[in-house]
């Protein structure tokens, strides 16, 4: 990496971002769906202050009680406080943690970026809900320490069915949107919605499509008949009806996966799907429920998979930092152009020599999506 580092350095020259840095990872053995993933994560400005952040205010913590999150925030303090500008780190201890905490992840075997993005997001989620919901605890306990005020019992009984408050953590309120899903009676016209939020957005791709176009098949409108039928309260029995599903509230960084791995019922197994899906570098939504009509988003990251199967290939990333693209395979870093973008979009026939195909992709809002 010395020699890719400072061609690195040369390359950006005196364009070099002041304090950024850009270390590729090692691999121990598999792990390019964890390096690729990091990365991504990394480069995401929002993501990366709050865990920085977290880091500093909470360092005796750091050094009492070892968690997934810690490791993560151990590991962005190293990259972000190293004196050179380019180089290799090794996310040994970052590995391991994950290894222990999730058999998941520790065979050899090919692993799944998008169920490690998944389980490492939900993991820190479940982190900080813990430590909000310990440091409400401790707050009340001391708050409620005169005796006439214990004499009563607790202020406030949790009875059943009682609706308690959801903690929002920082997560959330980086990668958290929320989702209506909307079904029209159609003998009474009555339309009931359900809400429920994600923490990204999971599409189906056709060959030669858009995420435009995924994202619109998305919230197209679907006719529950014949066994589908859905039970209308207000006609009090089983209705035809119409659903779909819409974006009540965008994310501030919206994560989009693209379901190229699909299981095949005559093969038994899953195939990989090489499908052409061009994703722009400047996306508006239009799926979206008032006020949040055509939000806009810019393309700051892509998690690749390369290789023609679900079971074996390997994953890179590209990464838009301070208006550079950059791309990250395991230990090396180097410089792409912008237009190198689109020859990750996919292939426009089955079998093609072309394998790379952006798999994750990280959007961020480019107006208020509060």
């Amino acid at each position: 990496m010395g020699a890719a580092g400072s061609k690195l350095e040369k390359a950006l020259g005196d364009q070099f971002p002041e304090g950024e840095r850009y270390f590729g990872f090692e691999n121990f053995g598999n792990t390019c769906y964890c390096n690729s993933v990091l990365q991504a994560l990394y480069f995401c400005v929002p993501f990366r202050e709050q865990l920085l952040e977290y880091y500093t205010s909470n360092k005796s913590v750091a050094d009492s009680e070892e968690n997934l999150m810690t490791c993560l925030a151990d590991l962005f303090s190293q990259i972000s406080s190293q004196k050179k500008k380019t180089g290799v780190i090794a996310p040994k201890r970052f590995v391991q943690r994950l290894k222990k905490q999730n058999e998941l992840f520790r065979s050899y075997m090919h692993q799944d970026a998008h169920e490690f993005l998944n389980y490492l997001l939900n993991e820190v989620v479940d982190i900080l809900e813990k430590e909000a919901k310990a440091t409400k605890t401790e707050h009340e306990t001391s708050s409620s320490s005169s005796p006439e005020k214990l004499a009563n019992g607790p202020k406030a009984p949790q009875a059943n069915g009682v609706h308690k408050e959801p903690i929002v953590t920082w997560v959330h309120n980086i990668f958290q949107g929320i989702l209506t899903n909307e079904t029209r009676c159609l003998r009474c016209e009555t339309v009931t919605a359900r809400d429920e939020t994600f923490l990204d957005l999971s599409l189906d791709i056709e060959q030669n499509s858009s995420i435009t176009s995924c994202l619109k098949n998305f919230s197209s409108t679907e006719t529950l008949h014949a066994e589908d039928k859905f039970f209308c309260d207000k006609c009090c029995s089983l209705q035809e009806a119409q659903k779909r599903m819409k974006i009540k509230k965008p994310p501030h960084i919206l994560v989009i996966h693209l379901k190229r791995f699909k299981y095949i019922e005559q093969l038994g197994r899953y195939k990989k799907l090489s499908y052409r899906v061009v994703f722009p570098l400047e996306l508006k939504l239009s799926n979206t429920v008032e006020p949040y009509a055509d939000v806009e988003y810019s393309l700051f990251a892509v998690v690749v998979h390369v290789g023609s199967g679900p079971n074996h290939g390997h994953y890179v990333s590209l990464v838009k930092s301070h208006n550079h693209w950059l791309f990250f395979d395991d230990e090396n870093v180097e410089m792409i152009e912008e237009s190198a973008v689109q020859t990750f979009f996919g292939s426009s026939q089955e079998y093609s020599s072309n394998t790379d195909h952006g798999y994750i992709l990280f959007y961020e809002s480019l107006g208020p999506t509060k």
